[in-house]
């Protein structure tokens, strides 16, 4: 069967035309800066950010390249990264939902007390609910890569810790609105303040204590600068919210293919291995208090009733500022409650 010369001369055109534009796609070099908020020897950083980072670039055959920028290199402050990244300041953040208070509220489901027992778990669940009802509505003016928790939170004091009523008159800081209300249950003065302040804090004798996973400890010096921790058997006593984001308009003017490339990294399996690789950071920084000679509490059977008990209200006024929201947070709880029990790692 013979091709016309009309035909031929077609079909030399349009492979020329693919060649030509696969020359152009290849040429083309797309750089993206990631800012956050911790040092860059951080366990976030080092074992989440940057193999997100490398993933994206090796998969572009080297058209992205992710220039990284920690300890916000890119000026301003931790609170302010969302921000940055809604308005193109920053083309990929990574933050703490909690330092916007208020601004993300059914992301606040993940950071009730004694909601948790599995990082990678609610991770999932986290990122379920997140393209559910999140992401057109509170999130809808970023483009969102992860969205995650770290391990079991706990408290880092000056003094030893074992009942609510321990925690009264100490300072201590809290990572969230939601760890500040239970603070303030238990009596506790409850300071706001980014994590990257906490060893000044503790130092200048600002805060008595802090809150935060084990994993993180050892980038920040907390073994060296209290001699307290007291951790919480089986459900945490809390976690915070993390999302990776990026500029909307950043990721929109990206070619197909390498939105594609960010996709592939980014969403449902992404979050659980970010969630569980910062819970698996908490055994190497606990040992390290263990080896400084620090005391560590772990609250365990029926001394946890106290706990649970200061905590309860927070729930009953969670669900009814939701309400006042126009949002139904019983349902929230529901819901994250069934997709953690039904995770399967």
């Amino acid at each position: 069967m013979s091709l016309t010369r009309k035909s031929f001369l077609n079909m030399v055109g349009a492979a020329a035309f693919a060649i030509g534009s696969g020359t152009a796609a290849l040429a083309q070099e797309v750089t993206l800066n990631l800012h956050q908020f911790l040092p860059a020897q951080a366990n976030v950083p080092k074992l989440v950010l940057d193999v997100w980072a490398d993933n994206v670039e090796e998969a572009s055959g080297g058209r992205i390249k992710v220039d990284r920028y920690p300890s916000m290199q890119l000026g301003g402050r931790p609170p302010e990264l969302m921000d940055q990244a809604i308005d193109g300041v920053a083309d990929v953040v990574w933050t703490v939902v909690g330092y916007t208070p208020g601004r993300y509220p059914s992301t606040e489901v993940f950071e009730l007390p004694f909601m948790m027992t599995d990082a990678r778990a609610m991770s999932s669940a986290y990122w379920q609910m997140f393209e559910k009802h999140m992401k057109d509505t509170e999130f809808k003016d970023v483009h969102i890569l992860g969205t995650w928790v770290h391990g079991p939170g706990m408290i880092h004091v000056n003094k030893e810790v074992k009942t609510p009523a321990d925690m009264a008159g100490l300072k201590i800081r809290g990572g969230s609105r939601t760890v500040n209300s239970l603070l303030e249950k238990m009596g506790s003065t409850p300071v706001g303040m980014p994590v990257p302040a906490v060893p000044e804090g503790l130092s200048k004798g600002v805060i008595d204590g802090t809150t935060i996973p084990w994993e993180v400890t050892a980038a920040l010096k907390v073994p060296e600068l209290v001699g307290n921790h007291t951790e919480f058997e089986g459900n945490a006593l809390y976690t915070l919210t993390f999302v990776l984001a990026m500029n909307k308009d950043r990721y929109e003017s990206l070619p197909a293919d390498l939105q594609k490339v960010i996709d592939d990294n980014s969403g449902l399996e992404f979050s659980i291995f970010a969630g569980g690789t910062q819970a698996d950071s908490d055994g190497p920084a606990r040992q390290a208090a263990v080896d400084n000679g620090n005391s560590i509490v772990t609250v365990s059977g029926d001394d946890l009733e106290a706990w649970r008990a200061a905590a309860q209200p927070i729930y009953d006024e969670w669900v009814a500022d939701m309400e006042s929201k126009g949002i139904d947070g019983q349902a929230l709880i529901d819901e994250a409650r069934a997709l953690m029990d039904a995770y399967e790692g």
